[in-house]
């Protein structure tokens, strides 16, 4: 009776991820989908508790041991989740899932391991399940630390580019087949332990090798990664959630860094391989030439004579949490009879919907907010662009070729009457490019934190706008 409650349950929990993920896809109805996800996981650590805390179902024995282990690694894990949970800040939230994926692969490997020693005379294709999941595991534990490091500056954002990389690469992974069939064929930990640490190292490279504007991918792609461990984890466990649960954050990471890929003109093959950002041959830091710059008032004027604003937020807009006054200021142009939206570059930020969650917390109309594609082709006729804390994602350099982010796609905000850049310094992007747009003719910049300059706009915005009848 209590093995049919533990398997209805887990076919319940499948079906609430499913659920999840249709309700995550629209901005919409992405409370929904959160709201699915919990409960499928409650479900299932609920179902989980029961499979583990007892050593005989059918006659409801507790297993002491079993039980205390449980409950005390989901006090630790809940006790954790929720501090982590309630101090992070938006910004933060890349690195952190990064983290998160790390924990997942360092999972998967501990479970590889565990599953052989507990029975090291198992068939060559449980074996073969254990080298693969310790492989795909170790991979995703380096590749998230690294990618952790990268978005929170510990490390350098630029690619790490070693002699014959390509061929390190596929160096690895023939030494990962070989030790995997070493280790099905021998029963040994020794090549299991090889195999493990290979990994690591390869999963540190192929992130490593990833230039800084292009870490949003490669989270994406971690995250399919730490999806297809878990999935392998749960064959070694035999628990059918576990695979369910596991293939479909594979899948669906997979495809979302698919759909990322296509959008920043990169090769999808090239995320797995660690193949791409890795170009320094164009231009650094160096100036372009003299730039203006434009107080807040004078900002708050060229607002309030246009006819139409697009905003071009990036993660300097994050990092200063001026989402708030932002949508102060597009609702007060707005009464004023300007048409204001939002151009949203795939990327923008250090996680894909990162803006989009920003300007959804601070009530923007989801009908303003448009995609890249959507709202390219409308800035040769807007008459301001007000881009906040965007750097690499509206540099026209992306347009030249032998320039790091050469072949991204970018938001076209140099076609605009008028473009105000809000940065704090002239200092390059997460990328290290220069961006030519601060020294157009029709750019200015307004230096300072992006919170307070637009709180100074808002200031100034009375004495701007037409007096009302």
């Amino acid at each position: 009776m209590l093995q049919n409650f533990i398997d209805a349950t887990y076919i319940v929990s499948g079906l609430l991820f499913i659920l999840a993920l249709a309700g995550l896809s629209k901005h919409e109805t992405a409370k929904r989908g959160n709201a699915f996800g919990m409960l499928g996981m409650a479900m299932a650590v609920i179902a989980t508790n029961f499979a583990i805390a007892y050593t005989d179902i059918t006659e409801h024995h507790i297993q002491p041991a079993s039980a205390v282990m449980l409950y005390a690694a989901l006090a630790i894990g809940a006790a954790i989740g929720i501090w982590r949970a309630r101090t992070v800040e938006m910004t933060g939230m890349p690195e952190l899932i990064a983290l998160l994926h790390s924990f997942v692969g360092m999972a998967a490997v501990l479970v590889g391991f565990n599953s052989f020693l507990d029975d090291r005379h198992a068939n060559t294709f449980h074996l073969t399940e254990v080298w693969i999941g310790v492989f795909i595991g170790a991979v995703t534990f380096t590749g998230s630390i690294v990618a952790w490091g990268k978005l929170n500056g510990r490390f350098a954002s630029k690619p790490l580019t070693l002699p014959l990389r390509n061929w390190l690469n596929l160096g690895a992974l023939a030494l990962v087949v070989v030790l995997g069939l070493w280790f099905t064929s021998s029963h040994s930990l020794v090549p299991l332990v090889f195999l493990a640490i290979v990994s690591m190292l390869l999963g540190i490279h192929l992130v490593a090798a990833i230039g800084g504007a292009d870490m949003p991918v490669v989270i994406s792609m971690l995250n399919s990664y730490s999806g297809w461990a878990a999935a392998f984890s749960g064959f070694m466990l035999n628990m059918t959630v576990l695979i369910v649960t596991g293939a479909l954050v594979g899948a669906s990471g997979a495809i979302l860094s698919y759909i990322m890929c296509k959008a920043m003109n990169r090769s999808f093959v090239s995320v797995i391989l660690g193949g791409f950002g890795d170009d320094t041959s164009g231009p650094a830091e160096t100036e372009m030439g003299d730039y203006t710059e434009l107080k807040p008032g004078e900002v708050a004027q060229l607002c309030a004579d246009a006819t139409s604003v697009i905003i071009a937020p990036g993660y300097g807009m994050a990092v200063a949490q001026a989402q708030y006054p932002v949508a102060e200021l597009t609702q007060r142009l707005t009464d004023a009879g300007v048409r204001v939206r939002f151009a949203i570059h795939p990327v923008a930020g250090r996680l894909p919907g990162h803006m989009n969650v920003l300007l959804a917390e601070a009530h923007v109309p989801y009908d303003i907010v448009l995609e890249m594609d959507e709202i390219n082709d409308d800035f040769a006729d807007t008459d301001v662009v007000l881009v906040i804390g965007a750097n690499d994602t509206v540099n026209p350099a992306a347009m030249q070729p032998g320039s790091p982010i050469s072949g991204m796609p970018v938001l076209h905000v140099w076609e605009a009457g008028r473009v105000v850049v809000f940065k704090r310094s002239m200092s390059a992007g997460y990328a290290g490019v220069q961006n030519p747009l601060f020294f157009n003719e029709n750019s200015s910049m307004c230096f300072g934190d992006a919170k307070a300059s637009v709180q100074a706009i808002l200031a100034a915005l009375p004495a701007a706008l037409p007096a009302q009848p």
